[in-house]
């Protein structure tokens, strides 16, 4: 297949470099111009459990580059999704398919409102990928599972291609009937662990060891699974402890979670489709949801000095 990524960052190089080593063509879109340059000259060094390798990769700041493709797979930040779809149309052809991977809630909904609700796929994964350097990861794709499934449930012969496209390329891929109910699994794990890692700035060791900051995860998670039964979705546990459990599985203790990087970084937080999702969900449904509430406005907050310390730091 013809694949273009969409937000080549680490987790989207991890996925990319194991698709073209099956075998497929695939562009690594990435807006920053260093780490495309050295994609470019050097390859992709990818790291792993069993050493590293440079894998000869596509790469380029603009769709135009790529032209149309099969498969469009979106791993930018959710907050980049309108404006990245929207410059990157040049992708789109008659059969061209778009998938989400990114983490969160209500992705597909804002691609289906650019490329028609009829391309758009959903999907979880859980491999892994953290950027070393420009045009040097690390890849965690041994043992990750991907989902990936039509948003009304069917099972269908274009998801079902895809899957065996991804397998084929080392990418442990399932079609799932249940799609919108894998994607509120994963969110789970995120509610658990995100934003309160965001807020305190600790690892998941030190999360993990502190009795308070597990009844607050357990509670946002409890809150999260109530607007989910309440929207009719399908849930693979009724127990708050599995996603808070599941969170930490298998991750040093020095780990840090996406939402502190981001904020270490003076990014801005993927929270509006993660415990934000949950929230607006649960507005939908009558659902009270506090916690959750209390958990994004102290990100805001967090955000908001953050932004008016850079600005501050811009004008002196």
């Amino acid at each position: 297949m013809k694949i273009a990524i969409l937000g080549a960052g680490a987790l989207g190089c991890a996925i990319g470099a194991a698709l073209t080593e099956g075998g497929n063509e695939v562009w690594l879109l990435n807006r920053s111009l260093v780490h495309v340059e050295a994609m470019r000259r050097n390859g992709l060094q990818v790291d792993h459990a069993n050493g590293s390798r440079r894998v000869k990769v596509r790469a380029a700041t603009q769709a135009t580059e790529a032209g149309v493709v099969d498969l469009v797979v979106v791993l930018v930040k959710s907050f980049h999704t309108d404006a990245a779809m929207r410059g990157a149309l040049e992708l789109i052809g008659p059969e061209t398919l778009v998938l989400s991977l990114q983490n969160g809630l209500g992705h597909e909904d804002v691609l289906a409102g650019i490329v028609g609700r009829e391309r758009v796929l959903a999907g979880k994964t859980y491999v892994g990928g953290v950027m070393r350097n420009p045009g040097h990861i690390e890849s965690g794709v041994t043992g990750k599972a991907t989902y990936i499934g039509e948003l009304d449930g069917r099972i269908t012969s274009r998801a079902t291609a895809l899957a065996e496209t991804f397998n084929a390329a080392g990418l442990a891929t399932t079609v799932s009937d249940n799609i919108v109910g894998t994607m509120w699994d994963k969110l789970l794990v995120n509610v658990a662990t995100g934003a309160l890692t965001g807020i305190t700035g600790l690892t998941y060791g030190q999360l993990y060891d502190e009795a308070l900051l597990k009844t607050t995860a357990l509670a946002a998670v409890a809150e999260a699974m109530a607007v989910a039964h309440a929207a009719g979705v399908k849930l693979s546990t009724t127990d708050p402890e599995r996603p808070w459990t599941l969170a930490g599985e298998g991750l040093s203790p020095a780990f840090k979670t996406s939402m502190l990087q981001s904020l270490e970084k003076g990014s801005i937080t993927e929270i509006d489709f993660i415990n934000g999702a949950v929230v607006r969900w649960g507005q939908r449904h009558g659902v009270p949801t506090p916690v959750n509430a209390t958990l994004v406005a102290c990100i805001k907050g967090i955000e908001r000095a953050m932004t008016d310390r850079q600005h501050k730091e811009t004008t002196t």
